[in-house]
């Protein structure tokens, strides 16, 4: 039976992390996009018709804290959120789809088989530094290379046939869990939720005070959803939904 941990346990030491070090040519290709890769995401974002209904409440730890991991999860280097700063958001971006050719089951999998092909590739792109291609499991690891300082690397801790759900590894902007999934009702809808706080005080800065570094992330995960819808073979049913809580205070002890 699949067990899992109560709390955050720290972090083991061990894991090299030039394993997520990709090779210098593709390190140099991901460069080479940065000036224009903020170009077009700026303007995009500027002149960009779909309807966003964003909505932002107070939140708590006690409805907010991110899922607990599975033991099967390796520890090697978590980023775990009390080694992050500042305050915790709890974010789900949503989307309905009508008319889409896949199921639930079948839209996930195909974004599983690869997370790149629904990134708004100018700007972001995801790339597989541990596991197989093709497929998804839990401790693959990736590192989701954008313009500037933001790269991320993430573990995979949990896969169902219809999500997955990264964990932030050390270096990452952001200290927390995001997941990624697809369920059937009267339309097909795609969903993604975060459980993060800033990595440090500087992304702290760049995210909640400046802000910077937020409406990248939040143009980031809307373009992800529209590149979702495309691949259903489906239409936008509505406008992308963005839902926050805030937690202001993080409990000292974890």
């Amino acid at each position: 039976m699949l067990t899992i941990t109560s709390g955050y346990p720290r972090r083991h030491s061990g894991m090299q992390t030039s394993m997520r070090r990709p090779p210098l040519s593709r390190r140099l290709t991901t460069a080479a996009r940065w000036p224009v890769g903020v170009t077009l995401t700026s303007w995009r974002y500027l002149w960009r018709t779909t309807p966003l209904y964003r909505h932002e409440v107070e939140g708590s730890w006690e409805e907010d804290a991110p899922p607990p991991l599975a033991d099967t999860v390796e520890r090697d280097d978590v980023q775990w959120v009390d080694d992050g700063a500042g305050p915790h958001f709890h974010r789900h971006y949503s989307v309905r789809i009508e008319g889409a050719r896949v199921s639930a089951e079948e839209l996930a999998e195909q974004v599983k088989a690869d997370p790149d092909r629904v990134a708004p590739s100018e700007f972001a792109t995801f790339q597989k530094l541990r596991g197989d291609d093709g497929t998804l499991r839990v401790n693959d690891e990736f590192v989701v290379r954008m313009p500037g300082p933001w790269d991320g690397p993430v573990r995979v801790a949990a896969a169902t046939p219809r999500s997955f759900r990264f964990v932030t590894l050390a270096g990452h902007l952001e200290a927390g869990q995001i997941e990624f999934r697809a369920s059937n009702g009267e339309l097909l809808e795609f969903h993604i939720e975060s459980w993060a706080r800033s990595g440090d005080r500087l992304s702290e800065l760049l995210y909640d005070r400046l802000r910077i570094s937020k409406e990248i992330q939040f143009h980031m995960w809307t373009s992800f959803l529209e590149r979702v819808v495309e691949l259903s073979g489906g239409k936008r049913a509505g406008g992308l939904r963005i839902n926050t809580r805030k937690v202001a205070e993080v409990p000292p002890e974890l």
